[in-house]
């Protein structure tokens, strides 16, 4: 399969998914910086966590303005599956790609932790890997992660199987509404999650709860 990793600058996990697309696909993904002038033909394209723009303006608004993103959205329409972790899941939102928005942690504080998650739709190409219902370790690291949709946007989220994941067991660190972790558009090819899935892909990292999501994926593209 062939994947893409778009980088920004101020992202600080985009060599943590470079690693954990190369160790489990096994091809390295293409690299695209925010000023290229477009995206290689791939299957996938990733946006990883850190703080783009040291997250000045509001978190992601000023990378979902990059021209690059119009590619993105491009490729996206075309069928190409979309991940966004963190601040990939910010810019997102924020380019229109996932409905909704990010706000401060109900405590105004930066977590730092490890949560758990829900498997809430197991039939996307993203979560294949697990079982509806499924309970997994995955850390966190952010401080604007508190997602809010409106009575309408949320009940089609929830009506047309777009919340892919929620933090169980009172582990949501954030507040967002419905314990929404992660959430899929309505064609369900872009999914945006707030934890770290490739922070927890070999024993090294304590465990592999995150590998199934990339392992199911990229079979899926291959």
């Amino acid at each position: 399969m062939k994947s893409a990793v778009v980088v920004f600058p101020g992202l600080n996990r985009d060599r943590d998914m470079i690693a954990a697309l190369t160790k489990i696909g096994g091809t390295a993904p293409a690299v695209v910086w925010h000023q290229d002038a477009d995206i290689p033909d791939v299957d996938l394209i990733v946006i990883p966590g850190g703080f783009s723009y040291g997250d000045y303006l509001r978190c992601g608004a000023i990378a979902a303005r990059s021209p690059i993103m119009d590619k993105v959205r491009e490729r996206a329409a075309r069928g190409v599956k979309v991940l966004g972790v963190c601040n990939g899941f910010q810019i997102l939102i924020e380019a229109g790609l996932l409905p909704g928005a990010l706000m401060r942690n109900m405590s105004l504080k930066f977590v730092c932790k490890e949560v758990r998650l829900e498997v809430t739709n197991a039939d996307t190409a993203f979560t294949r890997g697990y079982t509806k219902g499924q309970v997994i370790r995955c850390p966190v690291a952010h401080h604007d992660g508190n997602f809010f949709a409106d009575a309408e946007t949320l009940a089609r989220l929830e009506g047309n199987g777009q919340v892919a994941f929620r933090y169980a067991e009172g582990t949501n660190p954030n507040g967002s509404i419905n314990d929404i972790a992660g959430i899929l558009n309505a064609e369900k090819n872009v999914l945006g999650l707030m934890p770290h899935p490739e922070n927890l892909i070999e024993a090294a990292h304590g465990g592999t709860d995150g590998r199934a999501l990339f392992s199911a994926l990229l079979q899926q593209v291959a």
